[in-house]
């Protein structure tokens, strides 16, 4: 495969959606590479390492349980796989496009296009329908009003919540409000899930349901999840877990 397939480029896309960010998604290609990434917060004797030689790569399709302590550098590294924040030495790519080439612009693009975001306390706007909240994100990315529209009334279908799509999200339950967040993630349909500690806000009964809602789509569209976790229940259905201790991965 050559460097310029390797490269972003722009395409046309369906009717209703805006153009986009293209990334080469040939199937031998991992969706996240990682080499030799390391993460340092602040300069000299008061600077912080994060993350230490970090090599991690994830195929397309997989379900990745990420493991360890507060402050082992879950969050960081999540962070970095979803181009949120840059390492301080190595390289990450996604689908082959290192994201140190990649402009603000275009990183915002990749981000808003290609990853969702899944979080412990929900982050939802609570002056905004369960609809609302989901049409959002494609509002502020330009798909045109029908494309949007439908695409959102699939996703609370997806999770089950279409009957819910006019209340608020402080009429739902945690498991409900979860639920709203995992279709805002899914709705533009991206490559890659990240999620982190999101059964952390549940009781355990309410994140096996979430748990199992992520699975089921794991499973049936082949979206790829990497989930920071605590939960016993996430690891043990986990197909992959990576275990990480003071910035560096112990075992995977």
């Amino acid at each position: 495969m050559t460097e310029r397939e390797n490269k972003v480029q722009a395409s046309a896309t369906p009717a209703g959606e805006p153009r986009r960010l293209q990334l080469v998604k040939a199937s031998q290609l991992p969706i996240v590479r990682l080499s030799q990434v390391e993460k340092r917060y602040g300069k000299g004797e008061g600077s912080v390492q994060a993350l230490r030689s970090i090599d991690l790569q994830v195929e397309r399709g997989e379900f990745v349980a990420l493991v360890g302590q507060s402050g082992s550098g879950k969050s960081t590294l999540l962070n970095l796989i979803g181009g949120i924040d840059q390492p301080s030495a190595g390289a990450v790519h996604f689908l082959g496009q290192d994201l140190a080439d990649l402009g603000d612009r275009d990183l915002a693009q990749l981000r808003a296009r290609e990853i969702g975001f899944i979080f412990q306390f929900f982050n939802l706007l609570p002056v905004l329908s369960v609809f609302d909240n989901v049409y959002y994100p494609l509002m502020l990315n330009g798909y045109r009003k029908e494309q949007a529209r439908r695409q959102v009334l699939q996703a609370l279908e997806r999770v089950g919540l279409q009957q819910h799509a006019l209340r608020r999200p402080v009429e739902l339950s945690g498991g409900q409000q979860q639920r709203v967040a995992i279709a805002r993630a899914l709705v533009k349909k991206p490559a890659l899930v990240i999620a982190d500690e999101p059964t952390g806000n549940l009781d355990s009964e309410t994140g096996r349901s979430v748990l199992e809602l992520m699975q089921e789509i794991n499973r049936e569209n082949g979206t790829t999840f990497i989930i920071s976790t605590h939960s016993d229940a996430v690891r043990d259905v986990a197909g992959r877990v990576v275990r990480i201790a003071d910035g560096s991965i112990q075992h995977d």
